[in-house]
């Protein structure tokens, strides 16, 4: 009769691989890579301005735009200006703002704010936000380094703030990865619009700024329609308000 062997005892278990919540191996390092804030900031015209004679317009409007032709002219910020009128009721033009540091907007802002017209403005919408790279796009390669954006390439620049439901960081790396990855394949015909996506995380309201450059509105009517079927639009908690910017000139953004 075989003996039977005898019981082992158990191995002691080597550390688990421990992932963060986005997918990635802890520890990790921070990540401190200069890296580019965005603000987008909507502004409102007054009614009453339109009544002003029309030599003061003219002489508010040019004081405006030599501020706003100043800071374009600088080498640590990227200005970029747009007109909504006519195409939104709640304002009139928006101001993309692009810097490695967030202190140029405020420095920006009351440079503007210190300005005549700034009486006859009032700001409708700011979104904040910080570009870094996808972690569903690129899989590899650390966020934040070397992102760099070539904003305003499009006639046209749609932007809102988006905010994913709670669920949707409660699912496992690999569902979240799947889903986008359904996401991607089904923009990837949409070539005539250049997607801009940056995060709030901590810093503004909502969690990224969506901004989408074209020239071609309708085809990225087309594209969000396409998108409204995949598996990850389950997962939008907010994704309103929706603005069509027109790019234009410093000198065009408002009529005097």
């Amino acid at each position: 009769m075989t003996a039977e062997p005898a019981a082992q005892p158990a191995r002691p278990r080597g550390p688990m691989v421990e992932l963060d919540p986005s997918g990635r191996v802890n520890p990790k390092e921070p990540d401190r890579a200069r890296r580019q804030f965005l603000n987008y900031a909507f502004f409102r015209i007054d009614p009453a301005f339109r009544r002003l004679p029309r030599e003061e317009r003219c002489a508010l409007h040019r004081e405006y735009v030599e501020v706003l032709r100043r800071w374009a002219g600088r080498d640590d910020v990227i200005l970029r200006t747009y007109t909504l009128e006519g195409l939104r009721a709640d304002c009139d033009f928006m101001l993309w703002r692009i810097a490695h540091d967030v202190r140029r907007f405020n420095e920006m802002q009351r440079d503007l704010n210190a300005t005549g017209m700034a009486g006859w403005l009032s700001p409708a919408y700011s979104f904040l936000s910080l570009q870094k790279r996808s972690q569903y796009v690129n899989r590899i390669e650390g966020s934040g380094q070397g992102v760099e954006l070539l904003p305003g390439e499009g006639q046209f620049l749609f932007v809102y703030p988006f905010v994913k439901t709670r669920a949707w960081y409660a699912l496992s790396p690999h569902a979240r990865q799947g889903m986008m990855d359904e996401h991607i394949h089904v923009s990837a015909p949409f070539k005539g619009v250049r997607l801009n996506t940056s995060y709030s995380y901590g810093i503004d309201d909502q969690e990224f700024v969506v901004a989408f450059d074209s020239d071609y509105p309708q085809e990225f009517v087309d594209l969000v329609g396409r998108l409204r079927f995949t598996e990850a639009s389950l997962y939008t908690q907010r994704d309103t308000p929706m603005f069509t910017c027109l790019k234009t000139t410093p000198e065009n953004i408002f009529t005097p």
